[in-house]
């Protein structure tokens, strides 16, 4: 059991005092028509236009989360020569499957329109997400369904402890101590459970390979360490991709993001590394 509010007193005095310096922010660009589409906008202070982008959505279990406490994320990498946005996006109960992948499509064709912010930068365009937000990246990049007409044409994507099979998580809740309800997978994927198999993105790939890196912490959840090694297995064996595979080491599934931008690189180095930036 993961205690979200110890993990918030362990970070919170490291991330009030984190470095903000060569960074300029502007808040709640709007991407969409909901309240929750907008987003949040990191560059380097000594030039943004040209430097490569990443998008990266935050986590909530499907049901929560803000922009606002990935202010590190954005902070962190901007600080180190990229264009960094940090989007919201629609939440469960709400809001159902697929319309977290139906946000990151938004968000990436809205961040292909502002050559005004990025110039050149839209041509190397990196989608990230942890969590909730993980899943959302993998179903939007792993299905053609949801790419663009033109295609979508991203330089990579970094998976960081999602859930891809959400069909195995109901059939192995008592192997993973899932409660039931479930309230993080029944609100955004409903309750008709004969319905999982065909929202469950292991089962549905059919994008053509593309650079992708796929992490989960060393002392993650276990159905995110099982579900990490199952997309890896079957991207590598099925479906022809060459991917990264990354343990993040001494971290869970919240401290490993609530980590950055406070002197600790389990994670971002591996990022940076994947993305040619260290």
């Amino acid at each position: 059991m993961l205690d979200l509010a110890l993990a918030h007193e362990i970070y919170r005095p490291l991330l009030e005092q984190q470095p903000r310096d060569g960074v300029v922010v502007t808040r709640d660009h709007a991407y969409g028509n909901d309240s929750r589409h907008r987003l949040d906008v990191y560059q380097p202070a000594d030039g943004a236009v040209g430097r490569p982008i990443m998008v990266f959505l935050h986590g909530g279990g499907f049901v929560r989360g803000d922009k606002a406490n990935r202010e590190n994320v954005g902070q962190f990498f901007a600080r180190h020569g990229l264009n960094i946005i940090v989007p919201n996006y629609r939440l469960a109960p709400d809001h159902h499957w697929p319309a977290g992948a139906e946000d990151v499509i938004a968000v990436y064709r809205w961040t292909l329109q502002r050559r005004d912010l990025f110039g050149r930068g839209v041509e190397t365009i990196y989608l990230a997400g942890e969590s909730a937000g993980a899943a959302h990246v993998a179903t939007a990049c792993l299905l053609r369904r949801f790419h663009p007409t033109e295609g979508l044409q991203i330089a990579g994507a970094a998976l960081i402890s999602g859930v891809y099979n959400v069909h195995l998580e109901k059939l192995a809740r008592r192997q993973f101590g899932v409660a039931t309800p479930d309230p993080r997978n029944e609100a955004y994927f409903g309750s008709q459970f004969d319905r999982y198999p065909q929202m469950s993105t292991v089962d549905l790939i059919d994008a053509r390979p593309f650079r992708l890196f796929i992490s989960f912490a060393e002392l993650d959840l276990l159905q995110m360490q099982v579900q990490a090694a199952e997309l890896f297995a079957r991207l590598v064996c099925q479906h022809g991709f060459d991917p990264e595979l990354r343990v993040i080491r001494d971290h869970n599934h919240l401290t490993q993001v609530q980590g950055i931008n406070t002197g600790d690189s389990s994670l971002t180095g591996p990022l940076l590394a994947f993305m040619g930036m260290s």
